[in-house]
């Protein structure tokens, strides 16, 4: 078929370039804090964004805080709780202003928890220029949700609020008087993938962020005896600023793949302002996707229950840590059920958890079509569960795996 020229079609050469600048026009604006607040819990969140990035056109906003963001903001956190006014919630705290000048199709903020939802006021026009609006808020418990009651009204400016925390959501919809979506954790489940080529398990366990410290103390002891190789935090991780979000991401999935097995348990369990909330935390995900064997305890949750339903995806042992070394001891003495449970944590985490899921379930609800490059990445998350699978580790095991390896 003959192609039709631009003088045929009645548009000149200066028209048709920007027709195709038009057509290749981002169709996602999203602010992003990644410059100036690099706290490593924020890191799992920004690996949210990078995937979105990956798999779609995204004019991505860096904000910038101006000299003396962290003196406003923490005034204004403060101040938060009293305004009657519900006027603060409204007010930049510090941040260099941008301002929104072309159309897209869907505006979407992520935040860590309602502290962060002020960061969109340093950003103009986006109400004007965005179709379609989303908020998707990580954090919020229960019991918090009364305190709230001056800055709830900032999200009624959005189309959809997504929250992490299963069981806020009804109490936040009624609060806000709008109805929530739940939207779980996930993970950059290619990332983390140890497949196919998997490199040696060289670490026996690996504890990240929060510990039951009875579980701590006894692995400690046993690595002081020489029985165990135990990989763990030695300063406070979650809050401390890291250089580059994916250089920690990179090495955090590389350790994970070299261990066998990864220390879990509910979000935040030791913090009272969860006051008894059971939740998921981001380890599951991350341990799973890394073909790790999760050890520690699984959450008595609706949530986890939905998105963890394989057998043995996490080994149960006592929060005191009275076990951990038997658990431990008899999980290395079976290579063969050990590398089963890797390979079926592995390959769900392909097909339930990678990031890609949420932002298609978020896309469903705000109405937008996926992408071309969203399918491209979701066929290689098959791929790769597919490696993770019963054939994958029979040609593995016959390939001479050691005990290294599982």
């Amino acid at each position: 078929m003959e192609t039709l020229s631009k003088e045929v079609l009645g548009v000149t050469a200066g028209q048709a370039e920007k027709m195709e600048v038009e057509l290749k026009r981002p169709r996602i604006c999203m602010p992003s804090a990644r410059n100036f607040t690099k706290r490593a819990f924020r890191c799992g969140l920004y690996e949210a964004q990078d995937v979105l990035l990956e798999v779609d056109d995204v004019d991505l906003i860096c904000l910038e805080a101006l000299s003396g963001f962290q003196l406003k903001s923490a005034w204004q956190r403060k101040c938060l709780y009293h305004d009657v006014s519900r006027r603060l919630m409204f007010m930049n705290p510090g941040l260099r202003k941008v301002r929104v000048t072309q159309e897209y199709d869907l505006f979407v903020v992520i935040c860590q928890d309602v502290w962060d939802i002020p960061h969109v006021n340093a950003i103009e026009g986006w109400k004007d220029y965005c179709k379609t609006t989303v908020l998707w808020i990580d954090e919020v418990w229960n019991a918090s949700i009364p305190d709230y009651k001056y800055l709830l009204g900032a999200l009624n400016r959005f189309d959809h609020v997504f929250i992490g925390c299963h069981d806020s959501v009804a109490s936040l919809s009624k609060a806000i008087g709008q109805s929530c979506h739940w939207l779980p954790g996930g993970v950059d489940a290619i990332r983390f993938n140890p497949y196919p080529n998997v490199p040696a398990r060289v670490i026996d366990v690996y504890g990240i962020g929060r510990r039951c410290e009875g579980i701590h103390q006894s692995l400690l002891r046993a690595a002081g005896r020489g029985d165990i190789f135990y990989v763990y935090d030695t300063f406070h991780a979650s809050d401390t600023p890291v250089y580059d979000h994916r250089q920690h991401r990179d090495l955090y999935a590389d350790i994970g793949k070299r261990s066998r097995c990864f220390v879990v348990a509910p979000a935040k369990r030791d913090d009272p302002a969860t006051q008894g909330q059971v939740e998921v935390g981001f380890r599951y995900y991350e341990g799973a996707a890394a073909g790790a064997v999760m050890i520690g305890q699984s959450p008595d949750c609706t949530a986890f229950r939905q998105l963890f339903q394989w057998p043995d995806a996490v080994i149960q042992v006592q929060p005191d840590g009275s076990d951990i070394m038997e658990v431990v001891a008899r999980l290395i003495s079976e290579p063969g059920r050990m590398f089963t449970i890797s390979r079926r944590n592995a390959s769900e985490a392909m097909l339930r958890h990678d990031w890609l899921y949420r932002w298609k379930d978020i896309f469903r609800v705000a109405g937008l079509q996926p992408s071309s490059r969203m399918t491209a990445r979701e066929h290689r998350l098959k791929q790769l569960a597919d490696f993770s699978g019963a054939g994958y580790y029979d040609r593995y095991h016959a390939s001479g795996a050691t005990r290294q390896n599982l």
